[in-house]
């Protein structure tokens, strides 16, 4: 059996990350620590047989290496399942093709060499009621739209939307980025299940049957925090909505479902499914990563999981660390000034002018605070970075084989880590694969060939569902 090894600081002599880019993740989140403190379980010993990766060139020297992974870099189709979006940088006054403060931009796509981003839409847990309904499909509405009006108003020389596999190469070729649609979170469905088939139409190609919090399709992962569950897996509608997105060909996401409803929906599905930005359990013990059994169900049904750069769920131990420290100085800091930082309670009750003014403050402390991250933060605890996470790609792939792994960022939903905290940062991934003697052809499938096989089985299956009646 091979095993995908970690190379060690020795074997990286010229390794660098940028930590003021680093900081911007660090910005969201610096005012509560948001990280899980599972323990992490002992690695168990892979039991997939695996050939062994073609080791890199002896004697490469850095800048030879370098020069290697750019070349795949810029061959490859690189695809990202998960970036959310906030409708009011979808305008024609402030939109992707400008300098935003967000981690996804049409020019930090370009720099980083990201090919395919796919857009989410998103909408939090609410109430499953009426208006409930109703104001979650207003709210996917709102997104649908901006992601189209992206590719069709705002920019339709420079990204174009992809519906299928041959759309994204066709659009790559052509010189473009692409975008694609993902939903995360069913209940904007309502009651109707007719609507599965609109969102289809809207360009929906993925989706999820829960978040954060019980929908009305199934339970959400959370429920392991506070042992309350809604459906002890789908529900009787979930069930109907896995027929509807097998017959038109959405792609079902396992990511936020408790285990059991992913267990179900793996077992009643016919089409493979993904898991559009999940980690690995056995690495990190936090409900959003899949756990061994749901791997091995994903592998045997033929579908995919996109490894999230996620720093809570890539190591949230050492995340944690990593943020205490970064507090201190941000409390030493806010205290020369006479401020006082807010944990997450006491920001939920500001008001909105309240909340700019504190955000304006923080952000004068984040500035003084960077010249600082370097000494004061990252080496008193190291930060969740790529090594950290392509351990997550390893794993998996000794354990259901590399054709079922992918990459995804969940960028601006708080994903990220040193290294890849950004598009602009996306060649850093690919370099790390090419240091541990992934192949091109092997880096061609994680980045995209295996979540583009798995979409054309998806509509291969649909298209035999719907010509059956």
């Amino acid at each position: 059996m091979f095993i995908f090894p970690r190379l060690t600081m020795s074997q990286l002599p010229l390794r660098r990350f940028n930590h003021a880019r680093a900081l911007t993740g660090v910005i969201l989140l610096s005012t509560a620590l948001l990280s899980c403190s599972e323990p992490a379980p002992e690695q168990p010993v892979a039991p997939t047989e695996q050939a062994p990766l073609s080791a890199a060139p002896q004697m490469e020297t850095e800048a030879a290496l370098t020069a290697r992974a750019r070349g795949i870099h810029e061959r490859v189709i690189t695809l990202d399942t998960h970036a959310d979006i906030n409708t009011a940088n979808f305008t024609l006054n402030n939109n992707y093709t400008m300098d935003l403060d967000t981690q996804v931009t049409l020019p930090m796509m370009q720099q980083g060499g990201l090919d395919v981003a796919w857009f989410i839409v998103y909408t939090g847990q609410g109430e499953l009621t009426e208006d409930g309904y109703a104001a979650a499909y207003a709210n996917a509405m709102d997104k649908f739209s901006a992601i189209d009006r992206l590719s069709k108003e705002i920019a339709p020389g420079t990204i174009e939307l992809a519906y299928s596999s041959e759309d994204v190469r066709r659009i790559t070729a052509d010189g473009k980025k692409v975008a694609m649609i993902g939903i995360e979170n069913a209940y904007p469905l309502g009651l109707d299940i007719a609507n599965v088939k609109k969102f289809h139409e809207l360009g929906g190609r993925y989706m999820s049957l829960a978040h954060n919090g019980h929908s009305q399709f199934a339970d959400s992962n959370t429920g392991e925090t506070d042992g309350v569950w809604l459906h002890n897996g789908l529900s009787e509608l979930g069930r109907q909505a896995i027929v509807e997105m097998n017959r038109w060909g959405i792609m079902i996401d396992i990511s936020h479902p408790s285990t059991a409803a992913n267990m179900q929906t793996i077992e009643l599905s016919v089409a493979p499914v993904i898991a559009s930005h999940s980690s690995a359990r056995g690495l990190y013990n936090h409900s959003r990563n899949l756990n061994d059994e749901e791997l091995m169900a994903v592998q045997a049904n033929g579908g995919v999981v996109q490894a999230v750069a996620f720093r809570g769920y890539v190591n949230g131990d050492k995340h944690r660390l990593n943020r205490e420290a970064l507090l201190r100085v941000q409390t030493s800091i806010a205290e020369s000034l006479g401020y006082a930082l807010l944990d997450a309670p006491a920001l939920r009750e500001l008001d909105e002018a309240a909340r700019a003014a504190y955000d304006s403050r923080m952000a004068e402390i984040n500035l003084l605070a960077a010249p600082r991250i370097a000494s004061e933060v990252d080496q008193v605890a190291a930060p969740v970075d790529v090594m950290d996470f392509v351990d997550h790609i390893d794993y998996m792939v000794n354990l259901i084989g590399i054709e079922h792994v992918g990459i995804s960022s969940d960028f601006d939903g708080g994903g990220g880590v040193t290294g890849w905290n950004d598009a602009s940062e996306t060649f850093n991934v690919t370099l790390e694969l090419v240091r541990r003697a992934y192949t091109e052809e092997q880096i061609a499938a994680l980045w995209s060939g295996n979540l583009l096989r798995v979409l054309d089985d998806v509509q291969r299956i649909a298209a035999d569902i719907q010509s059956r009646g």
